[in-house]
């Protein structure tokens, strides 16, 4: 019973947020949805900003998926589409601009979602790039920070920002253009090592 009623307030609370955005989201709204009292809520939670960070952390760790094929191209490429299909869900779609936004107005919640949400997810995600650097697909003294910016940013900025889905070419090309300038010579190594797909 405890579980479901977490179950039941984690899913008003994304549902509310979609809805009127954080800096509108009530507490006394997550409740209703849920069909629960304010008590509830509380009891797990002390604060509407401590609700949105531990289910947002939870939610963006669970999302994130490092896999680990043996080559460097193949690796980004699968980030990649794992991104994509998070990008691509109608929640995230409505709550992640959301977010970054009120972010900028609320310098707590930034200095919090940083802490246990941001960070968190790029030392996960750099263990792709690490792990390239231990099989010497990239040069020493790679900037992992560079390569991290390069891996998030320009799948953010098209489906999120400009609302176009990034097909499978696209994907495919994104790919190969990051490992290239990160290291032309690691991407001679796709067509050896890996099984990624020629960009139509």
């Amino acid at each position: 019973m405890q579980d479901d009623v977490t179950r039941d307030i984690r899913n008003a609370f994304f549902a509310e947020l979609a809805r009127v955005g954080y800096g509108r989201l009530s507490i006394d709204a997550v409740a209703k949805r849920a069909g629960v009292g304010k008590a509830a809520v509380y009891r797990r939670w002390r604060s509407k900003l401590d609700v949105t960070v531990a289910l947002i952390s939870e939610l963006a760790m669970a999302a994130i998926d490092v896999p680990d094929t043996g080559n460097l191209v193949a690796d980004v490429r699968q980030y990649l589409e794992d991104g994509r299909a998070v990008l691509s869900h109608p929640l995230a779609r409505t709550i992640i601009p959301d977010m970054l936004a009120e972010a900028a107005r609320n310098p707590e919640l930034a200095a919090v979602l940083a802490e246990h949400v941001r960070e968190p997810r790029r030392a996960k995600a750099a263990e792709l790039f690490e792990r390239a650097l231990s099989r010497g697909e990239l040069p020493p003294g790679t900037d992992i920070t560079l390569a991290m910016d390069l891996l998030a940013g320009p799948l953010y900025w098209r489906q999120s920002v400009m609302q176009v889905q990034a097909d499978d070419a696209y994907c495919d090309q994104l790919a190969t253009a990051i490992v290239a300038a990160l290291s032309p010579s690691a991407s001679l190594q796709r067509g050896r090592r890996g099984n990624v797909r020629e960009p139509r």
